[in-house]
């Protein structure tokens, strides 16, 4: 019999790029929806819905009994889901992935240049990001509760996702930032940098983690690194907006965006490698860089 993975955020972007190649590997895939209509679409993809939220304690308790590895794609800072998850999972050996991401690293940069760069390790992150750290030590540490448990961290992600949802955030909300003003925009100097990974390198991360990876692991998910400047560059060129580029406030952008993504998702430096995912699992990233699948890719489409 194959083997049973349950994943929420199932309907996501990433949720829904990993429970398909779960499914293309041979696992036969729950999802978690909130909707009837996200199940339809997921019974439509080979994939078994269960409808509910991350609120819902007992959904999550028996969908993750009944499984063999759980995939926690859709929220990074639900304390109570992934709590709700450890428990049921507790003494079972079974495999438990969360998914954080790297704003952990982050700081205040307003689009200022950041030299920090962080190979896998976690740390005393900014105030705002205390609790998703917490949340993936948290997830960590349930390795010695009887669980396989596993964090992986993307960075910027790109490409076209494979389930419902086929966008990320930050490159489609630059992309349609610059459509509407004629030219793409960036925090301040733009010269703060972010690492990044294609979808494609991400949901391979994820397959070899579920088969390989041992308990208590934290892998950073990374294929290079650009600054907001150079990635609206490549904006510019992808949509003939002509080589200039436009500044953006902080405010501005807080207005635009929210305080969230205008401080960590767009203004800060998130500089991190991907070595021990290379080495311990033989992750091998080879997706589309990322200005070919802006300029010539997914986003022209």
């Amino acid at each position: 019999m194959n083997k049973q993975a349950f994943v929420t955020g199932a309907t996501g972007y990433i949720g829904g790029s990993v429970a398909l190649r779960l499914l293309q590997a041979g696992y036969q895939v729950t999802g978690l929806t909130r909707t009837a209509e996200g199940a339809a679409k997921l019974r439509e993809s080979g994939i078994s819905p269960i409808i509910g939220s991350l609120n819902d304690y007992e959904p999550l308790i028996q969908a993750a009994k009944e499984a063999d590895i759980v995939v926690n794609a859709a929220d990074s800072d639900h304390i109570f889901a992934v709590t709700t998850l450890l428990t049921a999972l507790e003494g079972s050996g079974k495999t438990f992935v969360h998914t954080s991401g790297s704003s952990i690293v982050g700081d205040k940069a307003a689009g200022d240049y950041g030299s920090k760069v962080y190979q896998e390790e976690i740390i005393d992150p900014l105030p705002e990001k205390a609790a998703r750290v917490a949340i993936d030590r948290t997830v960590l540490a349930a390795a010695h509760r009887g669980i396989r448990s596993i964090v992986i961290c993307p960075t910027l992600i790109y490409g076209a996702g494979y389930g419902i949802h086929k966008d990320s955030i930050q490159v489609p909300w630059l992309i349609d930032l610059a459509l509407e003003r004629g030219a793409a925009c960036h925090i301040g100097k733009g010269e703060n940098i972010w690492s990044h990974v294609h979808i494609d390198d991400l949901v391979e991360l994820y397959l070899l983690a579920v088969e390989q990876a041992p308990a208590g692991s934290f892998y950073f998910a990374e294929n290079g690194e650009a600054s907001m400047r150079e990635i609206c560059e490549s904006i510019n060129r992808a949509f003939e907006l002509g080589p200039i580029t436009k500044r953006m406030s902080l405010d501005e952008a807080i207005k635009k965006w929210g305080p969230e993504a205008a401080h960590f998702a767009f203004g800060s430096n998130s500089r991190v490698r991907s070595a021990k995912a290379r080495k311990m699992l033989g992750w091998n990233p080879r997706g589309t860089a990322l200005f070919e699948e802006i300029e010539n890719g997914c986003y022209k489409k």
